[in-house]
């Protein structure tokens, strides 16, 4: 029977980094999280969807894990279900009481798994870096966030609405990471052999209002800190309504939403693990054998 520490038994350190920017306000994002607890039950399809491929990657894995660390701030008892032998601590980044830019937490784990909380990081490379110190060597990291293409169609459709009534635009949609940088961002944190990938969800709405609605119920209502601060003009949303149905329609007059949803795995370094050859050290020349 698995052995479950949650985040207040959970031993954590804090050290000081300072932060020079900052692109999501935290608060906010807590207060998001809070306000859309009674709903999430209905809006939890992404979460729901990430944390059963979460779990089809690690069947994949051929070796019997022993302490887990899982971060999630709402699905971390569907993931931890999943391993009943094991040792799992939970972990909630998003929590009022941890701070994951000055995170430091202890060694030791040989599975640590993230479910739809890295694309709300002020510094990633800082929060990937602590994680990648929690591991013990060939200790494996398996995470699934949105990625760069999600809501790119709400994003220009508020676009359209603010330019036409406010003359301006501010941002209202997060700004994802892509895959690239994913992988660039896994080698500079120290991560080996990192995979990326990605999955694409097309997600039928009503409308506007429905697709915003949804992303209220799953806690992800705008906490930007370069958000527009007083109450928006109701003709603005109706622009953006109007545009986005014009623009991303489907057959049935139904409007689409993109959800990118980026996987990757990386490995704490160790010997066993296979090395590239160095540079020059090749014994056969492409040209013979082209």
């Amino acid at each position: 029977m698995s052995r479950i520490i949650n985040q207040t038994e959970l031993h954590v350190k804090f050290i000081q980094m300072p932060t020079s920017f900052s692109i999501f306000q935290r608060p906010f994002i807590i207060q998001n999280l809070k306000r859309s607890q009674k709903l999430f039950a209905e809006h939890r399809f992404l979460l729901q969807w990430g944390a059963r491929s979460l779990i089809d990657r690690v069947s994949d894995i051929r070796r019997d894990f022993q302490k887990i660390l899982i971060l999630s701030s709402r699905e971390s008892a569907s993931l931890a279900t999943a391993f009943p032998k094991a040792d799992i601590h939970i972990l909630d980044l998003l929590s009022p009481v941890c701070d994951p830019e000055d995170l430091a937490i202890d060694t030791g784990y040989d599975l640590i798994l993230s479910l739809c909380d890295l694309h709300k990081m002020n510094d990633l490379p800082g929060v990937l870096i602590c994680l990648r110190r929690a591991l013990k060597p060939d200790g494996v990291f398996l995470a699934c966030f949105p990625g760069g293409e999600t809501l790119h169609e709400l994003r220009a459709s508020l676009l359209h609405g603010e330019m036409i009534v406010l003359g301006g635009a501010s941002p209202r949609v997060f700004p994802f990471v892509d895959k690239q940088q994913v992988g660039a961002l896994l080698q500079r944190s120290g991560f080996s052999l990192p995979v990326v990938d990605s999955d694409i969800l097309s997600v039928s709405y009503r409308d506007i209002f429905h697709v915003m609605a949804d992303l209220r119920g799953m806690g992800e209502a705008n906490a930007l800190v370069g958000r527009h601060k007083y109450l928006s003009p109701s003709r603005l949303f109706s622009e953006a309504g109007q545009y986005y149905a014009e623009n991303f329609v489907e057959p049935d007059g139904r409007i689409t939403a993109t959800f990118e949803m980026i996987s990757f795995i990386g490995w704490a370094p160790h010997d066993s693990q296979p090395r590239p050859l160095t540079r020059g050290s090749g014994q056969i020349s492409l040209k013979d054998v082209l």
